[in-house]
Protein backbone atom coordinates (compact mmCIF):
# COMPACT_ATOMS: atom_id res chain seq x y z
CA UNK A 1 0.00 0.00 0.00
CA UNK A 2 3.11 2.38 0.16
CA UNK A 3 2.91 2.83 -3.33
CA UNK A 4 -0.20 3.81 -3.96
CA UNK A 5 -1.76 7.15 -3.50
CA UNK A 6 -2.50 8.60 -0.04
CA UNK A 7 -5.78 10.55 1.00
CA UNK A 8 -4.73 13.31 -0.52
CA UNK A 9 -3.83 12.08 -3.97
CA UNK A 10 -0.40 12.46 -3.41
CA UNK A 11 1.87 9.60 -3.81
CA UNK A 12 3.15 8.95 -0.62
CA UNK A 13 6.94 9.79 -0.22
CA UNK A 14 8.21 6.69 1.69
CA UNK A 15 9.53 9.34 4.14
CA UNK A 16 9.40 6.52 6.89
CA UNK A 17 10.42 3.84 5.20
CA UNK A 18 11.25 1.10 8.05
CA UNK A 19 10.54 3.11 10.89
CA UNK A 20 8.03 2.45 13.45
CA UNK A 21 6.02 4.75 15.70
CA UNK A 22 3.72 4.57 18.64
CA UNK A 23 0.91 6.84 18.19
CA UNK A 24 -1.55 7.81 21.23
CA UNK A 25 -5.27 8.83 21.41
CA UNK A 26 -5.26 7.64 17.80
CA UNK A 27 -8.81 6.76 17.58
CA UNK A 28 -9.58 9.82 16.10
CA UNK A 29 -8.57 13.51 14.93
CA UNK A 30 -5.16 14.06 14.99
CA UNK A 31 -3.89 11.09 16.71
CA UNK A 32 -5.64 8.90 13.65
CA UNK A 33 -4.24 11.84 10.77
CA UNK A 34 -0.76 10.98 11.96
CA UNK A 35 -1.27 7.10 12.25
CA UNK A 36 -2.48 6.90 8.66
CA UNK A 37 0.13 9.38 7.35
CA UNK A 38 3.13 7.29 8.91
CA UNK A 39 1.72 3.93 7.61
CA UNK A 40 1.09 5.78 4.22
CA UNK A 41 4.75 6.84 4.14
CA UNK A 42 6.31 3.86 4.69
CA UNK A 43 6.21 3.20 8.45
CA UNK A 44 5.04 1.11 11.49
CA UNK A 45 2.53 1.80 13.98
CA UNK A 46 1.11 1.14 16.97
CA UNK A 47 -2.17 2.86 17.40
CA UNK A 48 -3.43 3.36 21.40
CA UNK A 49 -6.32 4.51 22.55
CA UNK A 50 -9.38 3.75 25.59
CA UNK A 51 -11.06 1.32 23.41
CA UNK A 52 -11.28 -0.96 20.62
CA UNK A 53 -13.98 0.72 18.99
CA UNK A 54 -12.32 3.66 18.82
CA UNK A 55 -9.72 1.63 16.62
CA UNK A 56 -11.97 0.24 14.43
CA UNK A 57 -10.16 1.86 11.38
CA UNK A 58 -7.30 0.25 11.91
CA UNK A 59 -8.86 -3.35 10.86
CA UNK A 60 -10.37 -1.31 7.38
CA UNK A 61 -7.56 -2.91 4.72
CA UNK A 62 -9.30 -0.36 2.25
CA UNK A 63 -8.09 2.62 4.52
CA UNK A 64 -4.98 1.33 5.88
CA UNK A 65 -1.95 -1.33 5.28
CA UNK A 66 -3.25 -3.55 7.95
CA UNK A 67 0.16 -5.52 7.99
CA UNK A 68 1.60 -2.21 9.04
CA UNK A 69 -0.32 -1.34 12.69
CA UNK A 70 -1.14 -2.74 15.37
CA UNK A 71 -4.12 -1.34 17.67
CA UNK A 72 -3.57 -1.39 21.55
CA UNK A 73 -6.57 0.20 24.18
CA UNK A 74 -4.89 0.70 26.83
CA UNK A 75 -5.27 3.79 29.05
CA UNK A 76 -1.78 5.64 28.70
CA UNK A 77 -2.20 7.20 32.42
CA UNK A 78 -1.01 3.70 33.50
CA UNK A 79 2.86 3.17 33.41
CA UNK A 80 2.68 -0.01 32.56
CA UNK A 81 0.17 0.50 29.54
CA UNK A 82 2.95 2.64 28.01
CA UNK A 83 5.36 -0.18 28.73
CA UNK A 84 3.08 -2.48 26.59
CA UNK A 85 2.96 -0.04 23.93
CA UNK A 86 6.50 -0.09 23.63
CA UNK A 87 6.41 -3.91 23.62
CA UNK A 88 4.31 -4.26 21.30
CA UNK A 89 5.64 -2.19 18.70
CA UNK A 90 9.28 -4.24 19.64
CA UNK A 91 7.14 -7.56 18.94
CA UNK A 92 5.46 -6.44 16.01
CA UNK A 93 7.73 -4.68 13.93
CA UNK A 94 11.36 -5.08 15.72
CA UNK A 95 11.93 -1.90 17.46
CA UNK A 96 10.55 1.63 18.44
CA UNK A 97 11.92 5.17 16.76
CA UNK A 98 9.31 7.13 17.24
CA UNK A 99 6.69 8.49 20.15
CA UNK A 100 3.89 10.83 19.29
CA UNK A 101 2.42 11.59 22.61
CA UNK A 102 -1.15 12.83 21.36
CA UNK A 103 -3.88 11.51 24.20
CA UNK A 104 -5.86 14.73 25.94
CA UNK A 105 -8.91 15.65 27.18
CA UNK A 106 -10.25 19.04 27.43
CA UNK A 107 -11.95 20.32 30.66
CA UNK A 108 -13.54 23.66 31.01
CA UNK A 109 -14.96 25.72 33.97
CA UNK A 110 -14.47 28.52 36.18
CA UNK A 111 -11.53 28.61 38.61
CA UNK A 112 -14.35 28.48 41.23
CA UNK A 113 -16.44 25.96 40.31
CA UNK A 114 -14.89 23.25 38.26
CA UNK A 115 -14.73 20.02 40.42
CA UNK A 116 -11.17 19.18 41.40
CA UNK A 117 -11.51 15.73 40.41
CA UNK A 118 -11.57 17.16 36.39
CA UNK A 119 -8.37 19.04 37.14
CA UNK A 120 -6.64 15.50 38.25
CA UNK A 121 -8.10 14.11 35.20
CA UNK A 122 -6.55 16.52 32.98
CA UNK A 123 -3.16 16.65 35.00
CA UNK A 124 -3.31 12.82 33.74
CA UNK A 125 -4.18 12.71 30.89
CA UNK A 126 -2.97 15.73 29.23
CA UNK A 127 0.94 15.81 31.23
CA UNK A 128 1.84 12.90 33.36
CA UNK A 129 0.92 10.12 30.52
CA UNK A 130 3.43 12.00 28.45
CA UNK A 131 5.95 11.67 31.13
CA UNK A 132 4.97 7.94 31.10
CA UNK A 133 5.23 7.46 27.83
CA UNK A 134 8.48 9.08 27.40
CA UNK A 135 10.29 7.09 30.03
CA UNK A 136 8.91 3.92 28.55
CA UNK A 137 10.23 4.68 25.55
CA UNK A 138 14.08 5.71 26.36
CA UNK A 139 14.74 2.35 26.68
CA UNK A 140 13.75 1.08 23.08
CA UNK A 141 15.37 4.62 21.91
CA UNK A 142 18.53 3.59 23.30
CA UNK A 143 18.58 0.65 21.31
CA UNK A 144 18.31 2.44 18.38
CA UNK A 145 21.04 5.05 19.36
CA UNK A 146 18.16 8.15 19.12
CA UNK A 147 14.64 8.58 18.66
CA UNK A 148 12.11 11.25 18.39
CA UNK A 149 9.50 12.30 20.81
CA UNK A 150 6.26 14.50 19.48
CA UNK A 151 3.65 15.94 21.69
CA UNK A 152 -0.09 17.28 21.26
CA UNK A 153 -0.22 20.52 23.17
CA UNK A 154 -2.22 23.84 22.12
CA UNK A 155 -1.72 27.20 21.33
CA UNK A 156 -3.90 27.39 24.95
CA UNK A 157 -0.58 26.60 26.77
CA UNK A 158 1.08 29.64 25.80
CA UNK A 159 -2.28 32.39 26.21
CA UNK A 160 -4.94 32.18 29.16
CA UNK A 161 -8.68 31.72 27.86
CA UNK A 162 -12.13 32.31 29.56
CA UNK A 163 -13.75 29.10 31.81
CA UNK A 164 -10.43 27.33 30.49
CA UNK A 165 -7.48 27.55 33.21
CA UNK A 166 -7.10 24.23 34.29
CA UNK A 167 -6.83 22.79 29.79
CA UNK A 168 -4.62 25.65 29.70
CA UNK A 169 -2.63 25.15 32.75
CA UNK A 170 -1.83 21.11 31.47
CA UNK A 171 -0.99 22.26 28.17
CA UNK A 172 1.60 24.85 29.55
CA UNK A 173 2.85 22.22 31.70
CA UNK A 174 3.45 19.75 29.19
CA UNK A 175 5.02 22.58 26.96
CA UNK A 176 7.95 22.84 29.52
CA UNK A 177 7.63 19.56 30.18
CA UNK A 178 9.22 18.53 26.98
CA UNK A 179 11.65 21.31 26.78
CA UNK A 180 13.29 19.93 29.67
CA UNK A 181 13.15 16.71 28.43
CA UNK A 182 14.57 17.61 25.20
CA UNK A 183 17.78 19.25 27.31
CA UNK A 184 18.30 16.12 29.07
CA UNK A 185 17.90 13.47 26.36
CA UNK A 186 19.85 15.71 23.17
CA UNK A 187 22.65 14.24 24.03
CA UNK A 188 21.78 11.10 23.55
CA UNK A 189 20.03 11.84 20.14
CA UNK A 190 16.42 11.58 21.47
CA UNK A 191 14.87 14.34 20.09
CA UNK A 192 11.40 16.07 22.12
CA UNK A 193 9.27 18.55 19.95
CA UNK A 194 5.68 19.77 20.85
CA UNK A 195 3.45 21.12 18.07
CA UNK A 196 0.28 23.94 19.23
CA UNK A 197 -2.56 23.42 17.15
CA UNK A 198 -4.76 26.07 17.07
CA UNK A 199 -8.57 25.99 16.09
CA UNK A 200 -8.57 22.16 14.47
CA UNK A 201 -11.57 19.97 13.15
CA UNK A 202 -11.15 17.04 15.67
CA UNK A 203 -14.17 14.81 17.35
CA UNK A 204 -12.75 17.15 20.35
CA UNK A 205 -13.72 19.60 18.32
CA UNK A 206 -17.38 18.77 17.12
CA UNK A 207 -19.36 20.35 20.31
CA UNK A 208 -18.63 23.67 18.23
CA UNK A 209 -19.54 23.34 15.10
CA UNK A 210 -22.91 22.78 16.57
CA UNK A 211 -22.29 26.04 18.15
CA UNK A 212 -22.11 28.69 14.73
CA UNK A 213 -21.17 31.78 16.56
CA UNK A 214 -18.03 30.44 18.64
CA UNK A 215 -16.85 28.53 15.29
CA UNK A 216 -16.90 31.29 13.61
CA UNK A 217 -15.60 33.42 15.95
CA UNK A 218 -12.57 31.11 16.56
CA UNK A 219 -12.32 31.50 12.48
CA UNK A 220 -12.10 35.52 12.24
CA UNK A 221 -9.26 35.15 14.83
CA UNK A 222 -7.16 32.74 11.93
CA UNK A 223 -4.84 34.48 9.87
CA UNK A 224 -5.99 31.89 7.78
CA UNK A 225 -9.59 32.38 7.96
CA UNK A 226 -10.39 29.27 8.37
CA UNK A 227 -10.11 25.95 10.40
CA UNK A 228 -7.18 23.58 9.95
CA UNK A 229 -7.54 19.79 9.38
CA UNK A 230 -6.47 17.03 11.28
CA UNK A 231 -4.40 15.92 8.41
CA UNK A 232 -3.28 19.34 7.77
CA UNK A 233 -1.44 19.20 11.71
CA UNK A 234 -0.67 15.84 11.13
CA UNK A 235 1.80 16.75 8.87
CA UNK A 236 3.58 18.57 10.89
CA UNK A 237 3.89 15.64 13.05
CA UNK A 238 4.93 13.67 10.71
CA UNK A 239 8.31 16.02 9.56
CA UNK A 240 9.20 16.47 13.60
CA UNK A 241 9.19 12.62 14.29
CA UNK A 242 11.61 12.27 10.58
CA UNK A 243 15.24 12.16 9.81
CA UNK A 244 14.52 15.24 7.99
CA UNK A 245 14.32 16.77 11.75
CA UNK A 246 17.31 15.81 13.21
CA UNK A 247 18.52 19.42 14.38
CA UNK A 248 14.86 19.73 15.71
CA UNK A 249 14.64 19.76 19.77
CA UNK A 250 12.98 21.59 22.12
CA UNK A 251 10.93 23.46 19.88
CA UNK A 252 7.19 24.65 19.95
CA UNK A 253 5.95 24.75 16.46
CA UNK A 254 2.30 26.47 16.60
CA UNK A 255 -0.23 24.72 13.88
CA UNK A 256 -2.53 27.07 14.45
CA UNK A 257 -3.34 29.16 11.09
CA UNK A 258 -1.45 32.08 12.89
CA UNK A 259 -3.81 32.60 15.55
CA UNK A 260 -1.16 32.94 17.77
CA UNK A 261 0.45 35.78 16.07
CA UNK A 262 -2.34 38.03 16.75
CA UNK A 263 -2.20 40.26 19.82
CA UNK A 264 -5.73 39.79 19.80
CA UNK A 265 -7.02 43.44 19.79
CA UNK A 266 -7.72 43.19 16.02
CA UNK A 267 -8.92 40.60 13.75
CA UNK A 268 -7.27 40.01 10.47
CA UNK A 269 -7.97 40.92 7.11
CA UNK A 270 -11.30 38.23 5.87
CA UNK A 271 -10.70 35.95 3.07
CA UNK A 272 -11.75 37.78 -0.35
CA UNK A 273 -12.75 34.79 -1.89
Amino acid sequence: MSNEPGSNGETPSGRHAGRVAIVTGAGSGIGRAVAELLVREGGSVVAADLSDDRLAWCRDAERVDVKRIAAAAVDVTHADANEVLVSLADESFGGLDAVVLNAGVAVSGSIEMLEMNQFDRAVDVNVRAVALGIRAALPAFRERGGGAVAITASTSGQRGDPGMWAYNATKAAVINLARSAALDLGAEDIRVNVVCPGPTITGMTERLQDAPAAFEALRRRTARQKWATADEVAAVFGFLVSPEAAAVTGAVINADGGISANTGQFLPPERST
